[in-house]
């Protein structure tokens, strides 16, 4: 029953990926900085899952850390992105 749980939550965050990466290509592109952020939540997340569903605090709480850590580094690269294109319109 937990396979199951957890092929579900990688199946999910896997496909929540990919429609971000369809939405963000859809009217601009997307740094390198805000590439790996998401790639470390989604591992983070994958982690958090199999912590929870198999009861093991230390992955869970190791899943929650990446996942943070990778929405400070998407953040990251959001002002990079910010400040390029107020760079480039003169701001």
């Amino acid at each position: 029953m937990k396979i199951i749980g957890l092929c579900a939550a990688i199946l999910l965050t896997s496909i929540s990926f990919g429609s971000y990466a369809e939405e963000v290509n859809s009217d601009t592109t997307i740094n390198q900085d805000q590439l790996n952020g998401k790639v470390e939540q989604t591992k983070g997340k994958v982690k958090e899952a199999t912590g929870v569903l198999t009861d093991d605090k230390d992955l869970k709480t190791e899943g929650n850390v990446q996942k943070n850590v990778g929405k400070a580094q998407e953040g990251i690269g959001d002002v990079k992105e910010k400040m390029n294109k107020d760079i480039k319109e003169g701001n």
